[in-house]
């Protein structure tokens, strides 16, 4: 197959349609549009799709908060999520929305096949209903106080106070949130998608390459442990597709969210000529399909759609990409830190290429979690693209233009170093290809460094004031200028503006064809500048302006509901106050117990192994005297993953698991309930 036959569709995760988008959102859509630029720079017929996820309860509610209609509500983000990412250049081949004709036909035409093959069922559900608002309320729109520890103003799903899990049902005095009615008990029809019937098949299909490692040990982790039949609907009212021949009943959002890549892509067909649905979607397409999305949506990603994709006939995707989280400054993102930026704030302030270069710099092809340093970022963009790479071109610019009208040499001046720049190419577009960006720009930065020592050991600058040494200086000029040209066609798929400019300045396209060609006796333009360093004023001004947005939310929020008193009288003297930021600095998260044992010479210590979902970490806890190592093992529990690691004489704890109780026999680890998955966040 050549380069140019192959037809490639890809997608990233969908935006929800309601709020902002953050720089979490686009080091997803940043490391999926550098993939699709290489595709394109290298001649594939390569097409990118998104949508907005505008569905659910959580927009209609936010409609109805800003005295919008929810079609109004979804419109607004929408045309913000688009300025958005066009502005960060972002250059999807079709945005849409999966509140859309064309995700309600393939939403309901999916539905069907799955009825008509067996792999829908029904039964009834009790939920707590708002009588007032006569809706069926989710766990995060209950409130009451908890059942264990009496404390007040807990959610329905988890005490914040003392960590137990528990039914919304089980809440003491539950209000809900949205209107401060008491709900009650109601029963409803629900429909599941029979997702154990896929067992088998996901099984192999996770196998098959099409993940990676440690994403595909994960998901079969899932699967040696059984599926759930899944729910996938919901009752009115619900801002949603209503289910067909099932009047009041909607699909819940995370069936028509995926198939909104497909309906994307229609809405892309049916306004252009360059694809077919059937050709890409088809059950027997030669076309390539890949998915890049977060960690923390590889059930619905790895299980749920291509289970749903099977039954209902259609193709699976060729490869899911998953990448890990964004952190700031080492610490998952925080409005009260000024570290949760707002695409819009940082597009207020900064270049958008300088962040495109910053992730790619640290991008690889695993789930590991990427920081965003505020002073490395600085120095990096400074030093790497200012300092290197635009350096090269200004300073070989000046004895091109000056000293010989702009004409570069007839020849290369040293071609070792030529060769070697040509070379590099080979294995940059193959770390382009596996996702292995900070490898690429590695490699990138090594030519940059070369060819800066390059120019100074030549050192035009004396040359030019030599007698018979102007041809050496263009010489030796040129050839840094070509140079330059090999550079910035490496780089272009990460920094496609500034390469505009630079393929102005050398009067030439940037073009990767197999080999790189130079420009001889060739007439470049007048250097102009074409980046300029980060301020670090401006970075500081950014990450104030957040905080101060916080300050107004916060302000047009009106002070936390108070704490019912009678109730506080029942706890035991609290120890010393701390500040919900301190509270806030905990990462507590959903660990699976994976091994436990006896710790030598230990009374109260028991060695733990837990699973976070990605990771594995050894824990020593004082439950001994509660639990014997074989109690624990398969167990859920909840852990503080954030702790700096402690080295005890029997090894190092890297962590703490959460339990509570008066000590000796009665102490309870914390156990999240059955729905948990290890490395949840507990919120």
């Amino acid at each position: 197959m050549t380069e140019s036959s192959r037809n490639i569709l890809v997608t990233s995760a969908l935006p929800y349609a309601n709020g902002s988008l953050h720089l979490g959102h686009l080091l997803e859509t940043i490391q999926t549009d550098i993939w699709v630029r290489f595709q394109k720079l290298k001649g594939r017929h390569c097409i990118y799709v998104c949508a907005d996820d505008a569905h659910g309860t959580a927009i209609m509610l936010k409609a109805e908060q800003l005295g919008l209609t929810p079609e109004q509500q979804i419109a607004n983000i929408k045309a913000e999520h688009e300025q958005d990412f066009n502005d960060f250049l972002i250059n999807f081949d079709n945005f849409h929305s999966t509140h859309s004709e064309e995700n309600r036909h393939y939403s309901e035409e999916i539905y069907r096949a799955l009825k008509k093959n067996g792999h829908i069922a029904e039964r009834e559900i009790t939920q707590l209903f708002d009588p007032e608002k006569q809706l069926f309320l989710a766990d995060r729109y209950i409130k009451g106080s908890c059942p264990k520890c009496k404390a007040p103003e807990q959610y329905g799903d988890n005490c914040e106070a003392c960590g137990a899990t528990y039914s919304p049902t089980d809440l003491i005095n539950p209000q809900s949130v949205i209107s401060g009615a008491t709900p009650v008990e109601k029963s409803s029809t629900h429909y599941f998608f029979t997702l154990p019937k896929f067992t088998e098949m996901l099984k192999q299909w996770t196998r098959e390459g099409s993940l990676q490692n440690q994403i595909a040990n994960k998901l079969n982790e899932w699967l040696d442990s059984g599926l759930q039949e899944w729910d996938i609907s919901r009752d009115a009212p619900y801002f949603g597709f209503e289910i067909p021949d099932a009047p009041g009943k909607y699909f819940y959002v995370w069936l028509d969210a995926p198939i909104g890549y497909m309906a994307s892509f229609q809405n892309y067909c049916d306004k252009t000529a360059d694809a077919t649905f059937d050709d890409y979607w088809g059950k027997d397409s030669g076309a390539e399909l890949y998915h890049f999305i977060g960690k923390d949506i590889i059930n619905f990603h790895g299980l749920f759609w291509p289970a749903m994709l099977e039954s209902a006939g259609y193709r699976k995707p060729s490869a899911i990409y998953v990448h890990g989280f964004l952190t700031v400054n080492g610490k998952k993102m925080s409005k009260s830190r000024g570290t949760y930026i707002t695409a819009r704030n940082y597009l207020d302030h900064l270049d958008p290429e300088y962040l495109r270069y910053y992730f790619a710099a640290k991008l690889a092809g695993g789930v590991d979690d990427i920081d965003l340093n505020l002073e490395d970022f600085i120095q990096r963009v400074n030093s790497d693209l200012v300092g290197k790479v635009v350096n090269i071109a200004s300073r070989s610019a000046k004895f091109i233009t000056k000293g010989n009208e702009g004409m570069l040499s007839a020849h290369i001046a040293d071609q070792p170093l030529w060769d070697q720049a040509i070379k590099a190419g080979q294995n940059i577009a193959e770390h382009y290809q596996q996702r292995e960006y900070g490898k690429a720009i590695r490699e990138i930065m090594a030519l940059a460094d070369a060819t800066n020592e390059y120019f100074d050991s030549q050192e035009p600058w004396k040359l030019a004031k030599q007698e018979g040494q102007q041809q050496k200086v263009i010489d030796v000029s040129s050839l840094c200028i070509n140079l330059f040209k090999v550079i910035m066609t490496y780089l272009q798929p990460v920094l496609p503006e500034t390469a505009k400019r630079a393929a102005a300045f050398l009067n030439a396209p940037l073009e990767w064809p197999t080999e790189i060609t130079p420009l001889l006796d060739h007439k470049i333009n007048k250097f102009k500048a074409l980046m300029t360093r980060i301020d670090s004023d401006k970075v500081d001004k950014m990450v104030e302006v957040q905080k101060e947005q916080l300050a107004k939310e916060q302000a047009n929020a009106g002070s936390a509901t108070k704490e019912n008193d009678a109730a506080a009288n029942t706890y035991e003297p609290l120890g010393e106050m701390i500040e919900y930021d301190d509270f806030a600095k905990l990462d507590l998260r959903v660990a699976k117990i994976t091994d436990a044992q006896h710790v030598k010479g230990a009374d109260k210590l028991l060695q733990l192994t837990l699973d976070l979902g990605f990771e594995s970490r050894q824990v020593f806890a004082g439950i001994k005297s509660a639990y014997q190592p074989e109690q624990l093992i398969g167990k859920h529990t909840v852990m503080v993953a954030n702790l700096q690691p402690r080295k005890m004489r029997f090894g190092m704890s890297e962590g703490m698991v959460l339990a509570a109780g008066p000590g000796g026999k009665d102490i309870w680890l914390l156990e999240p309930d059955d729905g948990a998955l290890p490395g949840m966040k507990i919120q």
